[in-house]
């Protein structure tokens, strides 16, 4: 019998003699003499009821003792002789006890008195117990795969943390990994392989060497692929697809995917050397979601300037090589093509808005000018969208504010989402990344989105733009400009305003013709001189106060010299407008004759910003774009979460050293 059915009995048998007493109440009182046997009646099955109750008691009292008992005796039991390897640990890490399944695990060694985290590495009970109950991870003991799961068990229930024992199970998952790494190992991946300037490099060969040029890059990739035992085929005349198992992707990275130095030793009379661009997608589920991966991987490899591998892994990219300079492309059709494209879209808009990156500089201003005249050429309304003035526009803001013909060409943030709707075109200068955009919610209001940059492609990039011009080539995003406004009508009359910005744009990301600067730079500059671009007034934008003067002095007295040739610095904090004053000190720095590059850090209200120069030897993008930053190999910035300067200017001295590791190796 149960405890609740003896509970229910018990219960019903003292109703029942209740009831009786009563009964014989009622009797006396109506007849005092025959209540008598009833009252020794009653008396009777009291102290049976007692005694019966004291026997049943007992024998429920020895049977819960038995079954402890043998409970107890099938627990020890069962621990000692328990089919899985188990472990009592205390919170200090110290093993107390141990089955002897635990030797199937550790071998005969003697547990005893050693720490768990000796044997089992991540494994911090004190640290664990914090977080949670329950313990489950992954672990490799003697070469072998455990899945060692436990919880913590409470010895002293008045007592706190110091009562604890962690119990620890061992599951030998050994089999379950390796088929788990035959299955990833084996799964099949995609990569696209092309050749960056193709029509350039075929240019520059004379006819009867071409077949033998391209014979030399087949045999050179054909060779380096071999050993992946994969499949790869020539799809068009400078693009190749190849299909291998994912296991041969680690000795791709091993050697450091050489095949990008290998076909640059390619000499067949060729004046440019021969680059190629590869994306491969890893980690799908499908095949067609791979090759998928591997396109946008071939797609960003190229917008960063090509002779690269980018590996697209989910939502991950990585990047191998991108460590020379971008080659100038000759021809000029994309040009023409994204003007005419640029010229039907803005006939079918609404209205245009034009907008730059956040703190905009010469080069924002000057190829958002650029379109607007564009756009009205078109006879279209167009507005720039302008928060903040800084020092860097400033000069030429107030100057055109100064034309009577520039009436409201500029508008605020707030005004620009309320003008937008689905027929607004939106272009987007000197930026591809949304969160460095002017306004990043204008962004939502339209799908007509054309995108014009000279920044290497990052990974955040602008959805689905109905238009992109980027290339990485170029010297700046004026450059792109001017070349597309001489294809969109030949006839467009620009203001000394206009071909003055954009002539400044050119001029502050050249350094004064100096970085970034080829044949096209040049024919922009100069079809900009024509147009009316005055030098001198050009010059005046970019004068300095003595306070910028006397800051730029400090920051370049004040710097150091990290790993013998890098110039690290950081704007004082009484200084105004520090993200210019902090660029133009690394520009100086660089002036020096021991520096190869340079890194000024300044305090902004967001964080820390850090404006990185070299002069190409060192990848000053590659470096930034490790601290979540970007631009071009030698002119690259990042901006920093991080509210300390020293915290940041270890976390730049971490990147660099790592920059340098990495460069060793390759």
């Amino acid at each position: 019998m149960d405890k609740k059915n003896t509970r229910v009995f018990f219960q019903k048998t003292n109703f029942y003699l209740w009831t009786i007493f009563l009964l014989v109440l009622v009797i006396a009182y109506l007849n005092y003499w025959f209540a008598i046997p009833c009252f020794a009646i009653l008396v009777v099955l009291v102290v049976h009821n007692l005694r019966s109750n004291y026997r049943r008691q007992k024998e429920i009292t020895s049977y819960i003792e038995n079954l402890t008992f043998n409970i107890s005796s099938a627990s020890k039991d069962t621990l000692l002789n328990f089919p899985l390897p188990l472990v009592v640990v205390e919170l200090d890490g110290t093993i107390v006890w141990y089955n002897s399944a635990s030797r199937t695990v550790f071998g005969d060694e003697k547990l005893f008195d050693k720490k768990i985290d000796n044997l089992v590495k991540g494994l911090n009970p004190q640290e664990i117990v914090k977080e949670s109950e329950k313990i489950s991870l992954n672990a490799e003991i003697n070469y072998r795969n455990y899945r060692v799961m436990g919880n913590f068990v409470k010895t002293d229930e008045s007592s706190d943390m110091g009562a604890y024992l962690l119990v620890l199970y061992f599951i030998d998952n050994t089999e379950l990994k390796r088929i788990q790494d035959k299955y990833k190992n084996e799964k099949t991946q995609t990569g696209i392989i092309v050749i960056d300037n193709y029509d350039d490099l075929m240019q520059s060969v004379d006819d009867a060497v071409q077949p033998q040029l391209l014979a030399e890059i087949d045999r050179k990739i054909n060779d380096w692929f071999s050993f992946t035992d994969g499949i790869i085929k020539k799809l068009e005349r400078d693009r190749y697809m190849f299909i291998f198992e994912y296991r041969h992707l680690a000795e791709m990275k091993n050697r450091k995917f050489d095949i990008l130095d290998d076909v640059k030793e390619i000499k067949l009379g060729n004046k440019i050397p021969v680059t190629l661009s590869i994306g491969i997608g890893v980690n799908t589920d499908k095949l067609e979601e791979s090759f998928d991966y591997a396109s946008a991987s071939i797609d960003l490899a190229l917008a960063r300037g090509g002779d690269q591998v980018v590996i697209k892994d989910g939502d991950n990219f990585s990047f191998y090589g991108g460590r020379t300079r971008e080659i100038e492309k000759r021809t000029r059709v994309k040009a023409r093509v994204i003007a005419y494209a640029l010229r039907e879209l803005m006939d079918q808009a609404a209205n245009v808005l034009i907008m730059g990156h956040e703190n905009g500089d010469l080069d924002s201003l000057g190829a958002s000018l650029g379109m607007y005249r564009i756009a009205k050429s078109r006879n279209k309304d167009a507005r720039i969208v302008l928060g903040k003035i800084n020092a860097n526009i400033v000069r030429l803001v107030n100057r055109i504010k100064e034309k009577g013909k520039y009436e409201e060409i500029f508008i605020s943030r707030s005004e620009a989402v309320e003008a937008a709707d689905e027929k607004t075109l939106l272009i987007v200068v000197d930026t591809h990344r949304p969160s460095f955009t002017e306004c990043p919610e204008l962004l939502q209001k339209t799908e007509q989105i054309v995108v014009v940059d000279h920044h290497r492609r990052g990974t955040e990039f602008i959805q689905d733009p109905v238009l992109i011009y980027q290339e990485a080539y170029a010297s700046s995003t004026s450059e792109l400009v001017t070349e597309i406004l001489q294809y969109v009508d030949d006839k467009i009359e620009l203001t000394s305003e206009e071909a003055d910005g954009m002539f400044a744009g050119i001029v502050l990301d050249t350094k004064n013709f100096t970085f970034k600067t080829g044949v096209r730079t040049f024919d922009a500059a100069s079809y900009l001189r024509r147009k009316g671009a005055d030098t001198l007034s050009v010059k005046d934008l970019f004068k300095n106060d003595l306070a910028t003067f006397n800051a730029v002095a400090e920051i370049v007295k004040n710097s150091e010299i990290f790993n013998g040739n890098i110039a690290i610095s950081v704007v004082p904090d009484n200084v105004e407008n520090s993200m210019l004053v902090g660029a133009k000190a690394a520009d100086e720095l660089l002036m020096l004759s021991e520096t190869s590059a340079a890194f000024v850090l300044s305090k902004t209200d967001d964080g820390i910003s850090i404006s990185g120069r070299s002069y190409g030897d060192i990848n000053v993008q590659a470096i930034l774009e490790k601290l979540g930053g970007g631009g071009h190999l030698t002119v690259a910035g990042a901006q920093l979460d991080e509210k300390g300067i020293n915290k940041a200017i270890e976390q730049l001295k971490y990147a660099i050293m790592n920059y340098i590791e990495e460069s060793l190796t390759d």
